[in-house]
This record gives structure tokens, sequence and C-alpha cells, in this order.
């Protein structure tokens, strides 16, 4: 989608193998393209961080905003995979202050060290829990509080 709105091009690319260089090489005619990803913190994120890889530029579109651009799409907001495009493509386009992905490599360590951190204090609480529940078995009635 051009900045006036006015859309340029479209396709379909699957996600196995040979879709990523097909949607790549499409895009190749546009020297000057931004690509807006929907939700790069969660399923969008895969894509994003290729595409970052590849020295693309990448802007995250928030999906709030591309629901709502949705709501007034034709097609009675319906979530279809063309809709939901254009709607990100114009959000992306009409959106001022956008957050750009960055490829930040210590980030992405502190995301593994905090869900590492998050998934050990689960556990513990789950082996005291379990721990607790087994002692209590033998204990006819169940331990008085």
């Amino acid at each position: 989608m051009a900045r006036d709105e006015t859309v340029v091009g479209g396709g379909r690319f699957d996600t196995g193998r040979d879709g990523y260089p097909a949607m790549r090489k499409y895009a190749g005619q546009w020297p000057n393209r931004v690509w807006a990803i929907e939700g790069c913190q969660g399923m969008g994120r895969h894509i994003a961080n290729r595409l970052l890889a590849d020295g693309e530029q990448v802007v995250d579109v928030p999906p709030k905003l591309s629901a709502r651009a949705r709501v007034f799409a034709t097609g009675r907001g319906r979530n279809t995979d063309a809709t939901d495009a254009h709607c990100i493509a114009l959000v992306g386009t009409r959106m001022a202050g956008l957050r750009p992905v960055v490829n930040d490599e210590q980030l992405a360590l502190l995301r593994i060290l905090v869900d590492w951190r998050r998934s050990l204090g689960e556990d513990h609480t789950w082996m005291v829990s379990h721990l607790h529940q087994l002692l209590l078995e033998p204990i006819p009635g169940g331990a008085r509080n």
C-alpha cells in the first residue's frame, strides 16, 4: 500500500520453505518498503524477526488497532486474510508513532532469563504444593489449621 493508501499489489504466500523467498522476491519491486506486521510480540514475532535479519524495516501494528480498522472495512468486520492484510496495511500507513521493531540481542537474552526464572518459580510452587499434599495423605482427616 502506498502512502496515499492506494493498493499497489497483493499476493498469497504460504508459510513453507518456498513461501518466504517468494514473498521477499515479490516485495523487491518496491525498494522503499516498510513491513507492517501485526502482533510482533506474539504470532507475528517470527516473521518480523526473519525480516529484520534480512535487513528489512518492520513496524509493529497492535492487534487492537487493526481490529478497529476491520470494523470499518467492507465485509461487515469479518475476519479474512485479505481483510486482515488490508487493515494492517491501513494502520501501518495511517498511524504515526507505531513502534519500529528492532533486533535487540540483549533484550532477547533478558526475555529468555525472565521466562526461565518464571518457570523455576512455577516448578517450585508445584513441588511444594505436591509435597504438602503427599505429607497430609497419611494423616486421618488431614492436618488441623
